[in-house]
């Protein structure tokens, strides 16, 4: 479910006009987070790590209203809700596409969740996941201790849709830190609301 943002009296109507019209409208930045917390709380509970994170940048995201928004046919719709659409690692080094709804209870999350990604692990093709557009694309580079990244984008093909990477855990006196990156529409969202969605999502992470 939706509904569209009145453009006309949209505070940012000469930022989504001007950034609308780029062929590269998509700006990131890349953050290293603190996962102390949520590490020792996920494998306390038994719980996935994976999951446990995922679920809190979902929520995060679903706090914040631009990360809701979408452009549809020149129009922005404001979804009720976002899901996730992340990458699954399959055992031979290949990844499949999966879709995963957001319930904003975790266990019934992380229940329905591991459904899906044992589907994905027992195929072996690309499919599309076939969300829609109330999706955020993330990943997982779970080897690299990246400082920054690009994602391989068709510029002919209508995406508004947020990318989330995470990758390597780096272990420091204690402290377990992650790469984080974001990449949003700047016709949807600025440097603020990025800034919004990193403090939101470290203090879920905290807790």
């Amino acid at each position: 479910m939706y509904k569209i943002l009145d453009i006309e009296k949209w505070s940012r109507n000469d930022h989504f006009l001007f950034f609308s019209k780029f062929e590269e409208p998509f700006f990131g930045v890349t953050v290293r987070v603190n996962f102390t917390k949520a590490y020792n709380t996920s494998k306390s509970k038994g719980s996935s790590f994976f999951l446990y994170y995922l679920h809190a940048s979902l929520k995060a995201a679903n706090s914040i209203e631009a990360f809701k928004y979408r452009i549809k046919n020149g129009q922005v719709l404001i979804y009720d809700k976002i899901n996730a659409s992340p990458t699954i690692n399959r055992d031979n080094g290949t990844f499949g596409f999966s879709y995963m709804d957001y319930l904003e209870d975790f266990k019934e999350f992380e229940k329905s969740a591991k459904i899906e990604i044992e589907k994905v692990r027992n195929t072996t093709g690309l499919d599309p996941a076939g969300s829609g557009d109330n999706v955020i694309h993330f990943s997982s580079i779970p080897w690299i201790d990246f400082t920054s990244i690009s994602h391989a984008r068709s510029f002919s093909f209508p995406d508004s849709c947020p990318k989330i990477s995470f990758g390597q855990v780096i272990e420091s006196e204690g402290i377990k830190t992650m790469p984080v990156s974001i990449h949003v529409h700047h016709a949807l969202m600025d440097a603020h609301h990025v800034g919004q969605f990193i403090e939101e999502f470290q203090k879920l992470l905290d807790r």
